[in-house]
């Protein structure tokens, strides 16, 4: 409860409970598919001449051949460097030091877990109140709604890439040998998941939202199980399908929520569709590209960079970048919010690095399951969605699975058998 009070202490409109969210837009340039496919030509109008060049290079031999002051450029961007053992910093294990105390390990442990519930509630509220709620609304005037998701994803990567460089620069980081290409994959993937999971908000609630993105485990063994031939355990079976049902309960129970239809439900849960695959790629290539031995401060700087570089060419090409500065300039109260979720966003990033090197990944995997309950508690509590008694049920039987899966696999761990692999926790938002 305290926590709700301070938020809507900090901006009275966040509650503003007797406003209905509108509806999206009629005109068909406005239709969230057609919108994906504009952005899409947008981000293969870099990707593929990209893509060209670099097998350009890689044909006439280029690391041999080439010359000249570019050489450096195009030897970072396209081939990479090869780490020499003299410069490797090797990535400090965690490790509790003879003399720590358990009493300064449970207030760092109170640290992260506070930095990290601030900063991703206060993210989740702020999200909720940029993509549903209307700004600069008067007696007269209905205001108007804050549509561009690509200029919010924008806004994020932005200050993430600043906040990355300057953790690269402040701290010593073992030297960088990826070529730069191969992180415009997971950007081109990462800035997909975020455009998705900002538009679904125009069509279903963010508590669904939440769930949606708790039970990716399922599409994520389906897929290792076809495509992969990985072999799962039995409890592992049936945490999927406890989440599948608490899933279900939530959805086939909740009340209808303001201009919802059959058809912006469908929407919506495509939208949360594409979320998932685009950010189950995004892992599994992060996780592929830190066999280069990189921190996970420079894999965030360079999935940043280039998400920045195909947004703003994007947003270029349709003209749309000028008008998202606009509306922050007509409405000061959504840049105030566009920014602090930014801040959010890049500075639980960092949160995310610190609890995993302190506590380990089982940790910082019930901190944020916690932070999935408490954001749909605190969404809710503000905005006013309605949850019957059965779709609560949903919920807890969702989150006690997923508590199930950790202590599973910290059993496994202890039996010195093989857990299953952590998903990356880089480009979590």
């Amino acid at each position: 409860m305290w926590w709700a009070v301070v938020v809507l202490a900090a901006f009275p409109s966040l509650g503003a409970g007797g406003e209905t969210p509108e509806g999206p837009p009629e005109s068909w340039t406005q239709l969230w598919f057609f919108r994906f496919l504009v952005n899409a030509a947008g981000y293969a109008s870099f990707m593929v001449p990209g893509y060209l060049l670099v097998q350009y290079f890689r044909r006439k031999n280029y690391l041999e051949t080439g010359r000249g002051l570019c050489f450096p450029l195009v030897k970072a961007c396209v081939f990479g460097n090869e780490p020499k053992a003299s410069d490797e910093v090797p990535l400090a294990p965690r490790t509790e030091a003879a003399e720590t105390t358990p009493m300064w390990q449970a207030l760092k442990l109170l640290f992260c877990a506070t930095g990290l519930q601030v900063s991703y509630l206060t993210w989740g509220v702020l999200q909720e109140r940029v993509m549903t709620r209307s700004y600069g609304a008067t007696a007269t005037s209905p205001g108007e709604r804050f549509t561009d998701s690509q200029f919010l994803v924008l806004m994020n990567r932005v200050l993430a890439l600043i906040v990355a460089g300057l953790s690269c620069v402040l701290c010593k980081q073992p030297r960088h040998g990826a070529p730069m290409y191969r992180y415009s994959f997971a950007s081109l993937s990462n800035v997909l998941s975020s455009w998705c999971q900002y538009e679904a908000l125009k069509f279903v609630s963010f508590p669904t939202q939440v769930l949606a993105k708790a039970s990716k485990v399922i599409p994520v063994m389906l897929m290792g199980k076809l495509v992969s031939r990985r072999s799962y355990e039995h409890w592992e079976y049936l945490t999927a399908t406890l989440i599948s049902i608490g899933v279900s309960m939530f959805l086939l129970s909740s009340g209808p929520e303001p201009r919802s239809s059959p058809a912006t439900t469908l929407s919506g849960l495509i939208l949360l569709a594409g979320y998932i695959a685009f950010d189950s790629f995004t892992s599994n290539w992060q996780d592929a590209l830190f066999a280069y031995k990189m921190s996970s401060v420079q894999m965030m700087f360079g999935v940043n960079f280039f998400s920045c570089l195909f947004t703003v060419g994007s947003l270029l090409e349709q003209g749309a970048l000028l008008e998202g500065t606009r509306f922050m300039g007509r409405h000061s109260e959504f840049a105030a919010h566009a920014l602090l979720l930014s801040i959010c966003s890049a500075c639980g990033q960092l949160f995310i690095f610190y609890t995993i090197g302190q506590f380990g990944a089982a940790v910082f995997t019930i901190i944020m399951t916690l932070r999935q309950a408490f954001a749909i508690l605190l969404s809710c509590l503000l905005y006013g969605h309605t949850v019957t008694v059965v779709g609560g049920l949903g919920v807890a039987v969702v989150f006690a699975a997923l508590l199930l899966r950790v202590y599973a696999r910290g059993r496994l761990k202890q039996r010195g058998k093989k857990a299953v692999p952590v998903e990356s926790p880089v480009q979590k938002v």
